[in-house]
């Protein structure tokens, strides 16, 4: 098994992820330069958190139209498992991995805190180690984090579980108040219709470890390698 954490210029989340992975997880895990593409078949690649190209344009979007991302689209379409996170998010919505995309929050501030969000589908790939409904404590840090779709987008996604997380406050409700950044119906994780791609803003590898201030976001990779080892 192996997993590729692939590094753009401006990525500032990549070696956090790839020490989550094979430290804390002890997955094999590459680091893998845009430039000089896969080279290789993996498991799974994560597209990680920064600032890809400075976010010229829109967040993500030079970076998804680099060569790479063809490779990424073909690993998709073999069915193996990608997870986009904050920037690597962007750079999956603008790759039209999911539908709907993530823009400028409703404060157009940059967002640094700790989120709660609830687990809609623990029926998936990414969300095995948790139960559905279950709250869990993961930080956020992004100024283009609000998730934004048609409304037949939006029953389409509702109607296939097609939705893995929503903020949420402690005691698993979402309101307005804990919707940092004001993404339509609390959205801050979305899944294509296979399961097999996660695009999602908070940050599970800043709460990989108990020494972080949380470890709930272990459980993302942990069920990616299960995933994968189940075959």
């Amino acid at each position: 098994m192996r997993f590729a954490v692939i590094q753009f210029g401006g990525s500032n989340c990549d070696l956090d992820t790839h020490h989550a992975l094979q430290d804390v997880c002890g997955v094999d895990t590459d680091l893998v330069w845009y430039k000089e593409g896969l080279g290789r078949t993996y498991d799974a690649i994560i597209i990680p958190g920064g600032f890809s190209y400075g976010d010229y344009l829109r967040a993500g979007a030079i970076a998804a139209r680099t060569s790479i991302m063809e490779e990424v689209l073909a690993h998709v379409r073999a069915g193996r498992l990608l997870l986009g996170i904050c920037n690597g998010a962007q750079i999956g919505a603008e790759s039209r991995l999911v539908s709907g995309t993530f823009t400028i929050n409703s404060y157009p501030k940059f967002i640094c805190r700790w989120s709660c969000i609830r687990v809609e589908n623990a029926n998936t790939p990414f969300t095995l180690s948790y139960k559905e409904g279950q709250v869990i404590r993961i930080p956020i840090a992004h100024k283009e984090g609000r998730y934004v779709a048609s409304s037949s987008t939006l029953k389409e996604l509702n109607n296939n579980h097609q939705i893995a997380f929503r903020f949420c406050n402690r005691e698993g409700i979402s309101t307005p108040e804990v919707n940092f950044n004001g993404s339509m119906e609390h959205i801050t994780g979305v899944l294509n219709k296979h399961n097999t791609v996660l695009l999602m803003m908070p940050h599970p590898e800043r709460a990989s470890e108990k020494v972080l201030g949380s470890d709930d976001g272990r459980g993302i990779f942990e069920s990616m390698i299960a995933h994968v080892e189940k075959g």
